[in-house]
């Protein structure tokens, strides 16, 4: 024979208060974790989106000998050239799907002669140089 209390069904307000405290609490201390961590993930979303475009420009210099021309761009690594030193045997399959923005929007700047490159991003701010969370983001930058 099962027996109910009377008045034991439910919660009382202090019960609930203990609760919402403990809950607030939580928050204050794990909110501020997480939400600074947004730009230091960014940071780490452009070197590797530059290690993968490193990946493909190395690809491309496999199969043509040389690297694309700042003038060709790292469009050069999803569509053929049709200008500069036009590549005998680029990848039909191309080498990105995309040109890939950094994490802020903004392109990623790459320079090249045909024998060397410089592939960066210049963070938060969009623009060369800073510090933190605007500082350039190359492939020699540590993390």
């Amino acid at each position: 024979m099962i027996m109910h209390r009377r008045g034991s069904a439910g919660f009382t307000l202090i019960e609930i208060m203990v609760v919402v405290f403990i809950l607030g609490l939580l928050v204050t201390l794990v909110a501020p974790r997480i939400v600074g961590r947004t730009d230091e993930a960014r940071r780490t979303k452009a070197a590797a989106d530059i290690k993968g475009i490193e990946e493909a420009l190395h690809l491309y210099k496999l199969d043509n000998g040389i690297y694309p021309t700042t003038d060709q761009g790292l469009q050069a690594l999803v569509t053929k050239p049709e200008t500069g030193n036009v590549p005998r045997r680029w990848n039909p399959d191309g080498y990105l799907e995309t040109v890939p923005v950094d994490p802020w929007g903004n392109p990623y700047a790459f320079l090249s002669d045909g024998n060397t490159y410089s592939l960066k991003s210049y963070g938060a701010d969009g623009a060369e140089g800073g510090e933190g969370k605007y500082a350039d983001i190359d492939s020699h930058t540590p993390l």
